[in-house]
């Protein structure tokens, strides 16, 4: 290590392995700022659940994570726990805290909590991150997020980000839409059926659907929707989210709720593919209207966006998603906040 290198700790979730087979969006970016922060030359430690995937050292807090358990407590806690005790044995700089109950215990130590708020931000979960121990510094992963809450002890905004040379880029796409993301409402994938096929649209669905909230909505608002222009394929894994994001005309995004940051949107411009998208939350941070996709206000508007998709010019959507949405540019402002908390180095 050099004079200016940290001594960092990274706490993923608890729910998945780090990186993630499949679904998991905070998982890969935990991998994706620790793999950055050994390039750059720190000594990073990774708290997470399975087996150890990073260059990382590695605390495991579960055997196997917990995924089958998604949503209830004691994995979290558990977590949390196992962590804070492995935490007092070490001699750190500064902790980046990913997990929801790991911040709790940032009061018992004098080292630095970053806690990068991954979810809402309003309601009871603004009061908890209000009662969080003044040890911790916020970071918000979007200026929507951070407008829901302005009260919050916000340290900084960083956007998070995909490592776009490894998606593919494609400038001639294949004839169908895509809508990739979980079986909710708040997604909206029915809104994306129903403005697919009034497009004339062939619609490729892809989404996670394991928990019951998600398998009901599907047999709700999805399987009567079902033809043969909607083709379900269920959750797609790294390598097929990858090969469909590049060959989609366009990436359909008709979010319902104020989502402070959709990441599928910057992997889809990264692979040269425009993103069609409700305003809400990050979406006008993100996408470029007509330049790199098309914002709509409401979803009646949405079959004439995809069919203007076309219009979008591939490389413009890479060279969007290489400038504000690369991991080079995440690590660097996550760094800058962990100096920034600790005194340590360049605050540059």
């Amino acid at each position: 290590m050099s004079d200016d290198s940290l001594r960092i700790v990274v706490i993923g979730p608890p729910w998945f392995e780090i990186p993630p087979r499949a679904y998991g969006g905070i998982e890969w970016l935990c991998y994706w700022l620790v793999e950055g922060l050994i390039t750059r030359g720190h000594d990073v430690t990774l708290v997470a659940a399975g087996q150890n995937h990073t260059r990382a050292q590695f605390i495991r807090t579960h055997d196997e994570a917990p995924s089958a358990r998604l949503g209830e407590p004691l994995p979290e806690l558990i977590h949390a726990a196992r962590a804070a005790l492995a935490l007092d044995q070490l001699e750190l700089d500064v902790i980046h805290d990913h997990s929801f109950a790991g911040p709790l215990s940032a009061g018992a130590r004098s080292i630095p909590t970053v806690v990068t708020a991954h979810g809402p931000v309003q309601g009871e979960l603004g009061d908890y991150y209000r009662s969080l121990h003044p040890n911790v510094s916020l970071v918000a992963i979007s200026e929507a997020q951070r407008r829901n809450a302005p009260d919050l002890p916000w340290v900084a905004t960083v956007h998070n980000a995909i490592p776009v040379e490894e998606y593919p880029f494609r400038t001639d796409k294949d004839e169908f839409v895509l809508f990739l993301g979980r079986m909710s409402p708040e997604k909206g994938p029915h809104l994306a059926i129903d403005a697919a096929r009034e497009a004339g649209w062939p619609l490729v669905l892809a989404g996670k659907c394991n928990e019951p909230r998600e398998h009901d909505y599907f047999e709700r608002e999805i399987q009567p929707r079902l033809g043969p222009d909607v083709d379900w394929i269920g959750q797609a894994d790294t390598p097929t989210k990858k090969d469909l994001l590049a060959r989609a005309r366009c990436l359909l995004f008709p979010i319902q709720w104020e989502e402070p940051f959709g990441i599928v949107m910057a992997e889809a411009m990264a692979c040269g593919t425009p993103v069609v998208a409700l305003r809400g939350g990050s979406v006008p941070e993100v996408v470029e209207h007509e330049v790199t996709g098309f914002i709509c206000d409401a979803p009646s508007e949405l079959p004439e966006a995809i069919k203007r998709a076309e219009l979008i010019d591939p490389s413009e959507c890479r060279n969007r998603a290489r400038l504000h949405f690369d991991v080079a540019a995440m690590v660097s402002r996550y760094e800058s906040v962990y100096r920034r908390v600790t005194s340590i180095g360049n605050l540059d």
